[in-house]
Formats: structure tokens, C-alpha cells, sequence
């Protein structure tokens, strides 16, 4: 099975760029305090990377 990480909404995307809105739909995320458990690939961790003031990893499953 492949790796999964779990990620939480923090932050608000109310007066954020379009971009940074997009890259947190991108996630599965949009409201506060929602959580996703995504796979862990470089591309989820590259978005996770993009926006670490409206999200936070929570646990890495191995």
C-alpha cells in the first residue's frame, strides 16, 4: 500500500490569490478545519509545500 498523509485546513482562503485558492481545491480542502488523507507523492507534498500557512500535516502513515 502506498504511503498516506493526512492534511488539515488551518487557514482561511479568503483574500489569498487564485492561485493558492486553486492549489487548496487541488487538495480536496476549502473549508476550515477540514481533513483529507491524501497519497503521499511529490506532487501532493509539492502543493502542500505551496500553501503551509492554510494547511498542516497532521501524521505520515508508512
Amino acid at each position: 500500500m502506498n504511503k498516506v498523509i493526512r492534511v488539515q485546513q488551518i487557514g482561511s482562503p479568503i483574500r489569498r490569490n487564485a492561485r493558492q485558492f486553486a492549489t487548496l481545491k487541488g487538495l480536496g480542502l476549502g473549508k476550515m478545519h477540514r481533513i483529507r488523507e491524501l497519497e503521499d507523492t511529490p506532487a501532493i507534498r509539492g502543493m502542500v509545500r505551496k500553501i503551509p500557512h492554510l494547511v498542516r500535516i497532521l501524521e505520515e502513515d508508512k
